[in-house]
């Protein structure tokens, strides 16, 4: 596992390495929260895209409590590969809300549906 600030570094590090035309647009850029968002108990958010337009705009939170929660008995190689994956799908979705592409969005919805649905199943 990464502790907070080398979560923080490692994001930098991986944001460097992308096109910057990815982040056109993103003007909120990317923040690293300490929080654990979890909308049920095991089902946790690990990172949103954010659209407002009444304020910072666009911008990707990525949480490292719950990232820690999932993946914090990962070493810290996997552990970085996690926030990177989770990362991407992020600005997946800002390229897509630029196109007016809602397709992860779905996607995502479905996929959640489908896991409360097989943990109601097991219960």
């Amino acid at each position: 596992m990464l502790t907070f600030e080398e979560s923080r570094k490692a994001l930098t590090e991986i944001a460097d390495n992308l096109p910057p035309a990815i982040f056109d647009g993103l003007n909120g850029g990317i923040l690293l929260l300490p929080d654990t968002l979890s909308d049920d108990d095991d089902m946790f958010i690990l990172g949103e895209y954010h659209v407002d337009p009444h304020g910072m705009g666009r911008y990707v939170t990525i949480h490292y409590g719950s990232m820690v929660e999932v993946y914090g008995h990962l070493p810290a190689r996997l552990f970085r590969k996690k926030l990177e994956s989770v990362l991407h799908h992020e600005l997946v979705h800002h390229l897509e809300d630029l196109a007016g592409d809602r397709s992860l969005e779905i996607q995502d919805a479905i996929d959640a549906e489908k896991y409360l649905g097989s943990k109601a199943r097991k219960q």
